[in-house]
């Protein structure tokens, strides 16, 4: 068995309290969704702060608070997911080279540009010398995570601390863009299903949970099983994967109390689970996220916190709703995320 014994989110919403998450939504009309700054002053002396990015500020505090929760003070394991790494750093290491001709370059902003840099500072932080690991499996790299944190408990390590998330910056947006996969103009995130043109919502987020095989009394939910699908050919490919994988847990489509989907706003990618939601969970309840964080690699972390805490407090908020069927309870909850159609995952939680 695995149990989510403690979890937290940073996001664009408020999401490091459950309670203040659910009263409303956050609502913006931007480029990109960036995450809410917290009060650092509570967590870490104003010298450490100075010192670190955004997204390892974030993570420490998200990892403290999902520790305090499983009232566990050094975790037999640190994993984290991250596709992009700590963006912000590289961009300020990159800018002082070619301003200062190369001469005269800190190390600060190179050291703490690594992927690795957010499970290193929280290992460094709180002591812990026990396996540590960070996986840049781009749209892959949360599930890549979770995936190790489940084969360690089964190993018999007792709690693992586990987390996923990326960083958006001005400059980035900047590059990416081109692309055309993100919005090319700003973007209202409460009516993000409602527009026609192609591109994702950009955004970031960091959540962090304490994986355990004990169950507590304040643990949020079971982790029942994960699966990574990448490039299926067609919609019966997925219909397949899914109906195996609910199948492995000796459930049907029918026994999902909810599925929780990652309609980002492109149109092209959202026809997949338009496709999904009809054929095989048209009477089931469904919701979506990507208009509370937006489209990131990692974005599934923030669904996993989601799903936790809807299973844990018996509350479904309104502003996720897909459409009008309300679950007479929630017991399992699938969690179906696609990144531009490349990397699909499947995550089952039930209630523990």
């Amino acid at each position: 068995m695995v149990y989510i014994n403690g979890a937290a989110s940073i996001s664009p919403q408020n999401s490091i309290n459950f309670d203040e998450f659910f009263k409303e939504i956050k609502v913006y009309e931007d480029l990109f969704l960036k995450s809410l700054t917290p009060d650092y002053k509570k967590y870490m002396k104003p010298i450490e702060a100075r010192r670190m990015s955004k997204t390892v500020k974030n993570g420490i505090i998200c990892s403290q608070i999902a520790m305090n929760e499983a009232e566990t003070e050094i975790p037999d394991a640190i994993i984290f997911g991250t596709a992009l790494g700590i963006v912000s750093d590289t961009e300020k290491f990159l800018e002082k080279m070619l301003y200062d001709n190369e001469q005269y370059l800190t190390p600060t902003s190179f050291i703490q540009s690594t992927h690795n840099t957010v499970a290193a500072q929280i290992a460094h932080r709180i002591k812990c010398r026990n396996y540590n690991f960070t996986y840049v499996n781009r749209g892959f790299s949360f599930e890549s995570a979770l995936l190790d944190a489940i084969i360690h408990l089964k190993e018999g390590k007792k709690n693992i601390l586990t987390g996923g998330g990326d960083e958006m910056t001005e400059h980035y947006y900047k590059i990416i863009k081109k692309t055309g996969i993100f919005k090319q103009d700003e973007t209202k995130n409460t009516d993000l299903l409602k527009y026609e043109t192609s591109g994702a919502l950009c955004g970031e987020a960091v959540s962090f949970f304490v994986l355990s095989d004990d169950k507590k009394t304040e643990t949020y939910a079971e982790l029942k099983d994960l699966r990574m699908l990448y490039k299926p050919e067609n919609n019966s490919e997925i219909i397949s994967e899914i109906e195996s994988f609910l199948e492995s847990s000796n459930l049907q489509c029918s026994d999902i109390d909810l599925i929780i989907t990652g309609y980002s706003g492109n149109k092209g990618g959202d026809e997949v689970f338009d496709n999904i939601l009809s054929e095989k969970f048209a009477g089931t309840p469904a919701a979506y996220f990507k208009h509370l964080c937006g489209e990131f690699q990692t974005a599934s972390s923030f669904a996993l916190w989601l799903s936790a805490n809807i299973l844990k407090y018996r509350k479904y908020p309104d502003f996720i709703k897909l459409n009008d069927k309300i679950p007479e309870k929630i017991s399992n909850i699938l969690i179906y995320n696609h990144y531009f159609n490349i990397n699909h995952s499947l995550i089952l939680l039930s209630e523990s």
